[in-house]
């Protein structure tokens, strides 16, 4: 069983390697080959969906020159793009450095299914391992951390992957058999359910937030990531045991489908149980596919084995089936993630890809005697869930402050478009982020753009990461989805949050306004509204900024209010005028111009801080950084004297 379970080592370390390209090649296409917004969706997408299209050739290479020089060639190049990855500088570099690494991980998968009629347990494996290490590194892989720790881990990980895809592949009897098709064709479309929903650490810590959550809002939670091993452990005793006969069968599939369908409702409070009913029933299909790959299924004779034509034809189906496969993983995110610049509805995409998954796989057709697999899978699913457990155990809550001395005398807010976390250069700057805000020494810090699961970016829970470094915990307000929307962070407690839907008025992307109460102590309290205004193409956001003025005077009822965000609009702009009309005061009216967009040349004025009378602005600047695609915004405000 030696090379069985080489070969299952070895693919599950590729998955790990490519899913880490992924991770920085899909927020590429966003940040740097799209420019703020500038470059049109639709030649974002060609970009995209063309080098799938490119891999589509790949068989007909491997099956020219042979799998081995192939599968080897493209897992060095492979190797070689993710170590660096982490020491590029960002820009065109990193997207191209991304670009050729996700397409040497397409042929070498390609290469891979040549001579490999089981994937599913290196699949499985290489899914659940990453979901658990994403989960330890808190969502950001080691990728984007630099250090001499990132370096060691990486560089590991990649010489015992080329080491092991340069060894001998085929199964131990020396016969690499005729199955595999279809377990093949699911590696796409199972990698896009496990990466948005059923597998996905931030998509778990967002709905834990929801748990604890009132009014349609969400706060920090504690121990967030703790549904992360339990969904680990069921998609391995899934996917890694023999699955029932008959039509108990159907378990899997339609786990999955319920799964897909709740993750689709857009709902907080639904997330968990999407999750945990997807990590199951993505592991049972994957378990009925591989269980249509053994011997009896194999309708091929010994002469036909020994016949090299077919067993080249047999290793071209199996290439041309993960390479569709992947193409369907490719169409999945574009055709998601397009729909928030587009306008259309995209919640079908993935219960279309779990009806496509749980069809393939239910209509495998299961075999009497299945060979066993190369790892005892209760042991592999206990091994995997205990490094997955890790990542709750290591978390920690976040205290407020305390107000035991009584108010304060003032207080210092920030207002940020942050950018899903992503810099002017494309990488992921958290560290970027959170030097600018914390240099503000911030009370209250409001925050737009907020990504917590996006696989288009990343899958990071950047409001959970801001918050812990901050040491400030959080509320926030899904706009767009469940986890994309806007932020509250605070060092004082606060209370009875409330969320708004805006108006959309032709917009693509959702908006909200998000309100909570700053509990100061001794019956002190001040309102803040967090917003992000959009606009549809070529209009002013005049609804929405009447609407949320309206939602923000109303739910403050006298007392102080802070109203705050990126809110698309300049000084003198109808818009911004709903907000001084409502009796607001713009706090950095004494500061005018205060460009804050873009970052590395700021000419528009569209970040804002409104105040109501009563409280004194100070010291308002824009400081410099091009950690995001626009500069924060900070003033100290004098409360009202008791």
């Amino acid at each position: 069983m030696r090379y069985r379970q080489l070969t299952t080592g070895t693919l599950a370390l590729g998955v790990i390697l490519l899913i880490d390209v992924l991770r920085v090649w899909l927020p590429g296409i966003i940040t740097i080959f799209g420019q703020a917004a500038s470059t049109p969706a639709e030649l974002m997408g060609a970009f995209a969906l063309g080098w799938f299209v490119l891999a589509l050739g790949a068989p007909a290479v491997v099956r020219r020159v042979g799998a081995r020089p192939v599968t080897v060639v493209a897992a060095v190049l492979l190797a070689v793009a993710r170590l660096a990855l982490t020491a590029t500088p960002g820009g065109r570099t990193q997207l191209w450095l991304a670009t050729a690494g996700l397409l040497a991980g397409l042929v070498w998968l390609v290469g891979v299914a040549a001579d490999t009629d089981r994937p599913v347990p290196g699949l499985a494996l290489g899914f659940a391992v990453n979901a658990a290490l994403h989960a330890v590194l808190d969502t950001v892989d080691l990728v984007w951390r630099g250090g001499w720790l990132a370096w060691l881990l990486s560089s590991v990980a990649v010489v015992l992957f080329v080491l092991g895809t340069a060894q001998p592949g085929t199964r131990a009897d020396g016969v690499t058999g005729t199955g595999g098709v279809r377990a093949w064709l699911l590696a796409g479309p199972a990698l896009l359910l496990a990466a948005m929903v059923a597998l996905s650490p931030a998509l778990a810590r967002t709905g834990m937030s929801f748990l604890v959550a009132g009014d349609g809002v969400a706060r920090s939670p504690l121990f967030g990531l703790a549904p992360v091993p339990v969904a680990v452990a069921g998609f391995l005793c899934a996917a890694l045991t023999r699955p029932p006969r008959g039509w108990s069968r159907a378990y899997g599939p339609v786990a999955l489908l319920a799964g897909a369908v709740l993750f689709a409702l857009d709902r907080g409070d639904l997330l968990l149980p999407a999750i945990l009913l997807a990590a199951v029933g993505l592991g049972a299909c994957l378990a009925l596919a591989d269980d249509a790959s053994g011997p009896d299924n194999d309708t091929s004779n010994a002469s036909d084995t020994a016949n090299a034509s077919d067993t080249s034809a047999r290793a071209a189906r199996r290439g041309y089936a993960v390479a569709a496969g992947m193409l369907v993983f490719a169409l999945g995110s574009v055709g998601y993630y397009s729909a928030y610049d587009l306008g259309y509805p995209n919640a079908a995409v993935p219960v279309v890809v779990a009806g496509f998954v749980a069809v393939v796989a239910f209509a495998a057709r299961p075999v009497v005697h299945r060979l066993p697999g190369p790892f005892p899978p209760l042991r592999a699913a206990a091994a995997v869930t205990a490094l997955a457990l890790l990542a709750p155990v290591l978390a920690d809550d976040i205290p407020v402050a305390s107000n035991r001395d009584g108010p304060p005398e003032r207080l210092t807010v920030v207002a940020y478009n942050i950018r899903m976390g992503f810099g002017l250069d494309g990488r992921f700057d958290l560290p970027g982020l959170t030097e600018v805000v914390d240099r503000q020494r911030p009370d209250v810090v409001l925050l737009s753009e907020v990504d917590r699961a996006w696989l288009l970016n990343g899958g990071h829970d950047t409001l959970d990461l801001m918050a812990g470094r901050l040491g400030m915990p959080y509320v926030f307000g899904p706009a767009a989805d469940p986890v994309w929307g806007d932020a509250v962070l605070s060092r004082w407690p606060m209370r009875d949050p409330r969320s708004l839907p805006l108006p959309a008025v032709g917009a693509p992307t959702g908006a909200q306004a998000l309100a909570v109460t700053l509990d100061l102590g001794d019956g002190v309290r001040t309102a803040v509204v967090s917003t992000h205004l959009q606009p549809p193409p070529g209009r002013g956001p005049v609804v929405q900024a009447r609407a949320v003025a309206d939602f923000a005077t109303r739910y403050a009822a006298g007392r102080p209010l802070v109203v705050a965000g990126d809110l698309n609009t300049e000084p003198g702009d109808e818009a911004y005028a709903q907000f001084t009309d409502a009796g607001l005061a713009d706090a950095f009216a004494a500061a005018r111009p205060l460009a804050t967009s873009p970052a590395d040349d700021p000419r528009q004025q569209i970040d804002h801080i409104f105040v109501s009378p009563g409280l004194t602005p100070g010291g308002p600047v824009a400081p410099r950084s091009t950690a995001s695609d626009h500069l924060p915004v900070a003033v100290t405000l004098t409360l009202p004297p008791r």
